[in-house]
């Protein structure tokens, strides 16, 4: 697929001008519209080698999850607590994944109504393959380095704390 021609000038930057003579200076209009768009092109970049597996990113971050868990099985409740995603979002996620042959369903032994999901034989050498590909692509940010990635993440995490995807380290100890 070709590339669109790209603009002569910075189309954010330039709203950014407008906003400022309309509004007064607006630079959160700025950022967020950056990371929308920055969302976009890192979203395009990762589905276009996840795409071959039959894989979206959501999916893909499922069976990496359970790749990382001891025994390769995690309940649906768990794999949405740990993916901050509505249960919902799982089950349409395990169910794809259960069609695909990468991802088994099982009742949960400990919890009656519960469903733990497993990752198959299958499921494991897919997720192998696409990580390799994604390591080697830099997840699609291979315009920074290792310590612009390091500013990004930083950046990003007081947003991440304040919607209460998390409690930091420093603040458990004043619980």
């Amino acid at each position: 697929m070709a590339k669109p021609l790209a603009l002569d000038f910075d189309p954010i930057a330039r709203a950014d001008e407008l906003w400022t003579r309309r509004w007064g200076g607006v630079p959160s209009m700025a950022a967020i519209t950056s990371v929308m768009r920055a969302h976009q092109i890192l979203l395009a970049r990762v589905d276009a080698v996840l795409k071959p597996y039959g894989l979206t990113f959501a999916r893909y971050e499922a069976l990496v999850l359970l790749t990382f868990s001891r025994t390769g099985e995690l309940s649906l409740s768990k794999i949405g607590e740990r993916l901050m995603v509505h249960p919902t979002s799982v089950t349409n996620t395990v169910d794809r994944l259960e069609r695909a042959g990468l991802v088994a369903r099982r009742p949960n032994p400990l919890d009656g109504r519960g469903v733990l999901a497993s990752i198959t034989d299958r499921g494991r050498q897919v997720v192998e393959e696409a990580t390799r590909e994604l390591v080697a692509m830099e997840f699609g940010m291979e315009d920074y380095d290792a310590d612009q990635c390091r500013q990004v993440f930083d950046l990003l995490r007081p947003l991440r704390v304040s919607a209460g995807d998390f409690v930091p380290a420093e603040e458990q100890a004043d619980r």
